[in-house]
């Protein structure tokens, strides 16, 4: 299983990532954990090209099959293998952060967007993806805070509209495509879990995959 979580920048991305993959190990499932941009060296690269505050000359067409580029890789290298071999795959970000950024805030169109990316992947999308839903400016002040003297990057440096568009790109995409999820992301890392949880535990039961015991401790359920 595919399972991506996404969002404007600053919705706590990662850490939950991390969390998710912890409690289902814990629960004896085989899990992959990774990240777009990057999950493959060649990723890597192109991710540090992409986020290198002095790359501005990247223009949106050029910005959008960089990082279709990286997916492919990405896809072939990491995703595939990793589901045939039974495994769950957990991404820091997906092909709907293009969407989101490309297609929508840089207005490149969905479309187009969709089309490359699908070309790139094969049409593998994520089985469910969950977008951390934070207002930008909230986002941006906790990037801000965790960055410190290290300054932001080249797209968290983009200005206020933008980074609306970006969340306005993907709240119409949880309208339109249902693997996609809002999961609210402001309070505390356990609370935001505690939703993730009730998203990913269902399509989990679904598959047969061993979450049996998942609703004790924490009160997540709750």
């Amino acid at each position: 299983m595919f399972i991506a979580l996404d969002g404007p920048e600053g919705a706590g991305k990662t850490t939950q990532v991390l969390h998710l993959a912890e409690r289902l190990r814990s629960l004896g499932v085989e899990v992959v954990t990774t990240r777009e941009p990057g999950g493959t060296p060649l990723g890597e690269a192109i991710r540090g090209l992409l986020l290198d505050p002095t790359s501005r000359g990247i223009c949106p067409r050029a910005e959008m099959l960089l990082f279709a580029a990286a997916r492919a890789q990405f896809t072939e290298e990491v995703v595939r293998p990793a589901l045939e071999a039974g495994r769950v795959v957990l991404s820091d970000r997906s092909v709907y952060a293009s969407l989101a950024y490309q297609g929508y805030a840089r207005g490149l169109g969905v479309e187009v967007v969709r089309h490359v990316n699908e070309v790139a992947t094969g049409g593998l999308y994520p089985d469910l993806a969950l977008i951390l839903d934070v207002p930008p400016e909230v986002g941006l002040e906790r990037v801000s805070r965790a960055r410190g003297a290290g300054g932001l990057d080249r797209v968290e440096g983009e200005d206020a509209a933008f980074h609306q568009r970006v969340r306005e790109g993907f709240l119409r995409l949880s309208r339109e495509d249902p693997r996609v999820r809002v999961i609210p992301a402001t309070g505390d890392l356990e609370e935001v879990a505690a939703r993730i949880w009730r998203e990913v535990e269902p399509v989990l039961r679904a598959r047969g995959l061993p979450v049996g015991m998942a609703g004790e401790g924490g009160g997540d359920r709750g």
